[in-house]
């Protein structure tokens, strides 16, 4: 433990599993008290109860403006203060424009990029007033978890792809006004490619954990999947002061894919 994040309190979103539980982990580890939010309640206590004193569980669906408010304000309650917002709630959904259901569009985009969008409303409003001059070194940072299907299309992600384009230009948009605003709040996404998470586990039970390894290593230039904590260490720099200088900014983590 570096103390990286000491003092600082960060809301994270999907922190049941996958990249949020793996960024809650390590954000307390660093130093931060840490919100551990999400629909799926056990889980979520779960990863919570392992943080000790430093953790803490809501229970969050990111697509209900009600329920944000009042996640915002238990963190308050039980931390008196928000400095980091870590969007990584989100589903995936392989289907072609000609597949899609209209039902199916919406759901996506409810809950990968309008749950970004209220997360980002609500937590400006709340981080501003714990970020100003008097807060000395605790700038505020909010980090939304897009993917590299935000920059780069597949004939079959219609849904994926515009929900995290989505994501990554809203950012940049929070980016500006909180900058133009005079906040000490600074606005970035994350843009991961395959991450051996329980997102890939439809095609791990379809093809089993090895012949998934490698059929999506294939496609990256490094030839593996990602590990979460090759994310989750770019998420405590980003939500650390190190990165003060880092705002609108797309922090691609993807093995090599978008360079080809």
């Amino acid at each position: 433990m570096t103390d990286r994040l000491k003092g600082k309190v960060a809301l994270i979103t999907g922190g049941a599993s996958g990249l949020g539980a793996n960024a809650a982990a390590l954000m307390a580890q660093e130093g931060a008290s840490v919100v551990v939010a999400d629909i799926a309640a056990d889980r979520g206590k779960a990863v919570a109860d392992k943080l000790g004193s430093a953790g803490h569980f809501v229970k969050l669906d990111v697509t209900s403006e009600d329920n944000w408010k009042a996640a915002i304000q238990q963190t308050i309650d039980k931390f008196g203060a928000l400095h980091v917002l870590v969007n990584s709630a989100g589903i995936g959904l392989s289907k072609t424009i000609e597949e899609i259901k209209l039902e199916e569009w919406r759901k996506v985009h409810a809950i990968d990029l309008d749950g970004v969008f209220m997360g980002c409303k609500h937590g400006v409003a709340e981080i501003k007033k714990h970020t100003g001059k008097q807060s000395g070194r605790l700038g505020g940072s909010i980090i939304n978890i897009s993917s590299i299907s935000g920059i780069i299309a597949g004939a079959n992600m219609a849904a994926y792809n515009s929900a995290k384009a989505g994501v990554r230009l809203l950012s940049k948009s929070v980016a500006l006004h909180c900058a133009k605003s005079g906040y000490n709040i600074r606005c970035n996404s994350v843009h991961p490619t395959f991450i051996d998470t329980p997102i890939l586990d439809k095609y791990r039970d379809r093809f089993g954990n090895e012949v998934m390894q490698q059929k999506l290593g294939r496609q990256v230039p490094l030839g593996r999947l990602g590990r979460p904590e090759e994310v989750g260490w770019a998420l405590v720099f980003l939500a650390s002061d190190e990165s003060s200088f880092m705002t609108g900014s797309e922090v691609v983590i993807d093995g090599g894919i978008s360079a080809m």
